[in-house]
């Protein structure tokens, strides 16, 4: 395999809320994800004294950093994608002053990845909000988030303007479309104009960040994040194609405003013929004119569209309501594995936007086995990984510029999607189960050792 390039950043990507625990702690406020403990797809629920969720101790990152830290610089980590928890810094996201306590805990995790020379990539708001900005202002269908995300987003760059150099906004922005509570904090019932109004107040208020980004920090880099829904037609039916061609552009819009500056003509009919009307001010399309610098992603695999719709009766039938393609292989969650995809995406994303792009999710969940030795053999996340690794490099050599690639939970964390520990990501275990039990105890797999030699060798070592 011909070298990554040295410059190109090599990490691991973790979420405050399915990491860090201490949910109560520092003066923490409750976020959206405090009550959904069934994952992003479960209920919303009212939290009260002596319930449990696993998330409330998660994998103890709050405490345990220092040996997470440790352990990542040992794999080599050029850099970390971490995300601040939005309620340690305003606890119900609407008061004047931060949580000192908040900012200082971020501080000491920026210091010691300074330590080891792992440059932090921060999130803003991924997968949570103040739980009270929900109850008391009904999410992102009001405007005034705007201002408080703004006041949220100035105090962070504010604080940590020299230790942080490259920012995301909102994590898989385009997730609201399936999961509104979690994405915009709407009820999961909630009409499409509600949902796309909020989105709306999202996308300005992302701008409004990169633009206060651009002034605080001039020498950093912010740019967005979207869930890469890759989509193939299941025939070469021009029906089939056109269909795959709007289905991937009910993601794309989302990088095309913040790419591009404005609402595409394609969404402008789509909401026309929904007969939604949305209410976008001058003040709004100026703000949003305001770019990213660069397009950050996740990818776990691809789907199939087609308009035969007894099919499509039978996809919506299993978890992922996505018609499989017949010649992929799945994983234990039937998410099917594509390499050949994550190619197909870096390309299609630079050519459409021509601007450097970052690989920051993508991994296998899987359910590991801690031996009696201590060790855990996962060859299969070293082959899954093995083989979309050698796709990026094949981008790389098609002209695409990549910047890094950040494995998903490159340490056992809490899933988003159901909130269990045993659909495991990283190439550390971590001794917890879904019932809570274990030692936290940290254990290196295969692949950790495997993955230390793919960013020692700038990834010489992958297989064809």
């Amino acid at each position: 395999m011909k070298r990554f390039p040295d410059n190109f950043l090599w990490g691991g990507a973790i979420a405050a809320n399915q990491v860090e625990g201490a949910w109560q702690e520092d003066g923490k406020g409750l976020s959206t994800s405090d009550v959904q403990p069934q994952g992003i797809f479960g209920p919303v629920i009212e939290r009260v004294p002596g319930d449990r969720s696993l998330k409330d101790i998660a994998i103890d990152f709050y405490h345990r950093y220092p040996e997470d830290v440790a352990l990542f610089a040992e794999m080599g980590f050029r850099c970390l994608r971490i995300s601040i928890a939005w309620t340690r810094i305003f606890p119900q996201g609407d008061e004047t002053q931060p949580n000192e306590a908040g900012l200082a805990y971020y501080d000491r995790l920026l210091d010691e990845l300074a330590r080891y020379n792992i440059q932090p990539l921060v999130t803003l708001s991924h997968y949570e909000m103040p739980m009270g900005l929900v109850k008391k202002y009904g999410g992102w269908g009001n405007r005034q988030l705007i201002d408080f995300f703004q006041r949220y987003a100035r105090t962070v760059f504010q604080r940590y303007q020299h230790k942080v150099k490259l920012w995301l906004t909102f994590n898989e922005i385009n997730m609201s479309l399936h999961a509104p509570f979690t994405g915009v904090g709407l009820p999961g019932d909630s009409s499409k104009g509600a949902i796309y109004q909020a989105i709306h107040h999202q996308l300005v208020a992302s701008a409004l960040a990169v633009k206060a980004c651009h002034e605080i920090i001039p020498d950093a880099k912010i740019g967005n994040m979207l869930l890469g829904g890759l989509m193939y037609p299941l025939s070469c039916k021009p029906e089939d194609v056109f269909a795959t061609l709007q289905e991937n552009r009910s993601w794309l819009f989302f990088g095309d405003v913040q790419c591009r500056g404005a609402w595409p003509g394609y969404m402008l009919r789509f909401l026309r013929e929904q007969q939604i009307e949305l209410d976008i001010t001058e003040e709004d399309r100026l703000a949003l004119r305001e770019t990213v610098d660069f397009i950050s992603f996740s990818y776990y695999m691809s789907g199939c569209v087609t308009t035969d719709e007894a099919l499509n009766q039978k996809a919506r039938g299993n978890i992922l309501s996505m018609v499989q393609n017949p010649h992929l292989a799945c994983s234990e969650w039937g998410w099917q594995i594509d390499p050949i995809g994550l190619r197909t995406l870096l390309n299609m994303l630079w050519d459409r936007y021509q601007k450097p792009l970052f690989i920051v999710e993508n991994g296998l969940g899987a359910k590991d086995k801690l031996e009696a030795d201590g060790t855990i053999q996962d060859s299969y996340r070293i082959d899954y990984m093995n083989d979309h690794l050698v796709q990026v490099a094949e981008a790389l050599e098609d002209g695409v510029n990549v910047m890094g690639y950040t494995s998903w939970g490159p340490i056992d964390l809490i899933s988003a999607s159901k909130a269990e520990i045993s659909k495991r990501y990283g190439f550390i275990y971590v001794d917890r189960n879904d019932q809570g039990e274990g030692t936290l105890a940290r254990y290196r797999k295969q692949s950790f050792w495997w993955y230390q030699q793919v960013i020692a060798t700038g990834g010489a070592n992958l297989k064809p």
